[in-house]
């Protein structure tokens, strides 16, 4: 692959709902560019793009994948990624690393959920936009039902670069607007528009040339004063209007059919911003932010956006190159580990194949193999000016299950194993919860942690079970009680003795413990408080009445006796466990549960299911507000009832509802849900 200055790049991100066709539209491009020979299908798993086997078996994209295209000198660096929901994490890290959202709409379902969603992160990113209305040769295939749709849906001003010769089965080619001819055919062909479309031409032509004017200061003088813009003057508008987001380009194609392609193409090169017109690049530097001009001669910035984890590749770390040069066999310091990292051969991906380049310039994606510090959202960049660049925005996990292994051989695998597959997407995330003693791995849904789970079973030969997690629970005490306890152990040799006096006191939610210590008179010598507090703490992270963590109470040891011989410091922790759970036991013990704050965007019409649904989990709603045309609803919901929310809110919206939480406080089970709880701890405790 040849060298490509900052100037002839284009970064483009595939977006669009799930079977939208953004992986066919990609093939399309490799095709007709001549990357490869022949078209494959994501039908029978053929795509450059959908390597990986699950995406095979399954004939959806669940990764990004990069496709380069060469085109009219140019390079198109075509970043796929997939539409279903779960995936998110994938659409993040790709629209970090894109200078344009290549927004793909299918010409017969229109503006879908996932084509809302895409339209959001464009915006958060505030990328320029081109739209393609793909699918055009399917039946019921319309332009402008789709157009009407995102005119309405976003408010924006979406003009047509082309309009289709045919309709569904009979769609044949395009009528490019700014040169005024028909392009027929997969190699577009020149050839007479036809006699009937001839008024609708020069009334969508009219529509292209007035947004080409208004994103120039100087078109719109000439426009306005009744002069003819040349083509070469529509295209410099164009070319404004798209990076400066005051108009939204539409094209149609049939990515399986290769119809459209080129016509694409040639937009993309013409209309969709080279890295250098996106202008100077913000990082964080030591004395504060920087801006760096988006050329080879600035210091090196390159962003990683992508890691993935292979046992036999090993690690393969994607990046963009923001500024500077990045050559092969060189080294770059990662700014976050304070590490210098030795670079082998760089390489150009085209789905799972690596093209080997000399370098990458500025502006470049491209991928290294093997660093041994760096991570996804990592910065490489020169040691004598170190940058951080701003890496991609992942949302939290919303679906967790608890894993756990099948085998021994599995066990001693399962951290490293997690560990691998969390570094490879950043949505991903494992814990030890401390308060259930089990492994939780977090997702966006459920989808995505059981594609986790059968990656770790299919990469690293790891098997596990999955279950809905323990809720962490914790215990506490309502009411002031005091009681004692003697510890008293006679065997042949040495005794053991030790009585422990204890009250107990409820603090306030969040106050943690307290020990305190009123024995006066030597009836404990000092020397064995710690031994007591000891005790105390076992008793404690173990529970009490139902295995949970005992918080928020006060325990002071006011009186005890010991024995000049037989007190010593295990005597001592024994007694203080008994006296605690005693004493704990008469204390009006009571279990408290995680409220969570929850956050539900939903369009209007689902309002009243979701509120239905809302009070059927115990929730206290704190408030409705109105976003344009979506609710979003407050609430403090139990963790209990949300466990499994990300699948009830997808059924209850058809996929449009989303949704976050986050830790709020603790608050008291109601006694009649946390009794069955207690009992299936002292079930348990039997079996055992």
């Amino acid at each position: 692959m040849k060298d490509y200055t900052t100037t002839q790049l284009r970064n483009v991100v595939l977006l669009g709902h799930g079977s939208s066709g953004k992986t066919s539209l990609a093939e399309a491009m490799l095709f007709t560019s001549g990357a490869i020979n022949r078209m494959g299908e994501v039908e029978n798993g053929t795509t450059t793009t959908d390597f990986d086997a699950e995406e095979i078996s399954r004939r959806i994209s669940l990764n990004l994948a990069l496709a380069p295209v060469e085109w009219e000198k140019c390079k198109i660096n075509v970043i796929d990624t997939p539409g279903y929901l779960d995936f998110v994490g994938e659409v993040k890290s790709a629209l970090r690393a894109a200078d344009t959202a290549l927004l793909v709409v299918d010409a017969v379902a229109g503006v879908e959920v996932g084509t809302e969603l895409m339209w959001n992160y464009v915006e958060e990113e505030q990328l320029p936009c081109i739209v393609v209305i793909n699918k055009m040769n399917r039946e019921n295939a319309s332009l402008m039902r789709p157009l009407q749709a995102l005119r309405e849906t976003f408010g924006r001003n979406f003009v047509p670069l082309v309009l289709p010769v045919g309709t569904e089965a009979h769609f044949a080619g395009l009528i490019d607007l700014v040169k005024r001819q028909a392009l027929m055919g997969p190699e577009g062909k020149v050839a007479e528009i036809p006699a009937p479309m001839a008024e609708q031409v020069e009334e969508a032509r009219l529509a292209l040339v007035e947004a080409a004017a208004e994103a120039d200061d100087e078109l719109i003088m000439k426009y306005l004063d009744g002069e003819e813009l040349t083509e070469k003057e529509i295209r410099r508008g164009l070319r404004a209007a798209v990076l400066n987001r005051t108009a939204i380009p539409v094209l149609v194609t049939a990515a399986t059919a290769n119809l459209g392609t080129r016509a694409l193409l040639d937009a993309l090169v013409a209309y969709a911003p080279s890295p250098a017109d996106r202008g100077p690049v913000v990082a964080q530097g030591v004395e504060g932010e920087e801006r760096i001009e988006p050329n080879d001669m600035s210091p090196l910035a390159a962003l990683v956006f992508k890691t993935t984890a292979d046992p036999y590749v090993g690690k393969l770390t994607y990046l963009r190159v923001y500024s500077g040069v990045l050559e092969s066999d060189s080294r770059a310091y990662n700014s976050r580990a304070k590490e210098e990292e030795r670079l082998g051969q760089l390489y150009v991906m085209r789905g799972k194949e690596q093209i080997p380049v000399p370098r990458l310039h500025c502006g470049d994606i491209g991928a290294v193999a093997k660093l041994v510090h760096t991570l996804t959202g990592d910065t490489l960049c020169d040691r004598g000016h170190p940058l951080w660049l701003r890496g991609p925005n992942f949302p939290a996990p919303l679906f967790a299950v608890a894993v756990s292994p099948i085998s021994k051989a599995d066990q001693a695998k399962l951290g490293p194993t997690l560990t691998r597959i969390c570094e490879e997407d950043p949505t991903l995330r494992w814990r030890q919860d401390t308060t259930t003693r089990q492994t939780i791995l977090e997702g966006m849904g459920e989808a995505h942690v059981e594609i986790a789970v059968k990656r770790m079973e299919n990469r690293f030969d790891v098997k596990v079970e999955t279950s809905i997690p323990k809720v962490p629970y914790q215990e506490t005490i309502t009411k002031v009680h005091a009681d004692q306890y003697r510890h008293k152990k006679q065997t042949g040799g040495a005794g053991q003795f030790a009585e422990v006096h204890l009250r107990l006191e409820p603090l306030p939610r969040g106050a943690g413990f307290e020990y305190g210590w009123e024995v006066f008179g030597g009836a404990i010598s000092r020397s064995f408080e710690s031994s007591i507090e000891k005790g105390i703490r076992q008793v404690m992270e173990q529970g009490v009445i139902a295995g949970y963590p005992v918080v928020d109470v006060k325990a002071v040891v006011y009186d005890g006796k010991e024995h000049p011989v037989d007190s010593k410091d295990i005597a001592f922790q024994i007694a203080a466990r008994e006296v605690f759970k005693k004493v704990m036991l008469g204390a009006g013990p009571v279990l408290l549960e995680p409220i969570y704050k929850v956050t539900i965007t939903v369009p209007e019409e689902y309002t009243g299911d979701i509120m239905g649904d809302l009070n059927t989990k115990r929730a206290r709603v704190m408030g409705i507000e109105q976003s344009g045309k979506k609710s979003v609803i407050t609430a403090l919901v139990p963790l209990a009832e949300m466990q499994r929310y990300a699948t009830d809110l997808r059924s209850l919206t058809q996929g449009r509802g989303l949704f976050s939480m986050e830790l709020d406080h603790y608050e008291q089970v109601p006694p009649h849900l946390a009794q069955p709880i207690i009992e299936a701890h002292q079930r348990e405790k039997k079996e055992e």
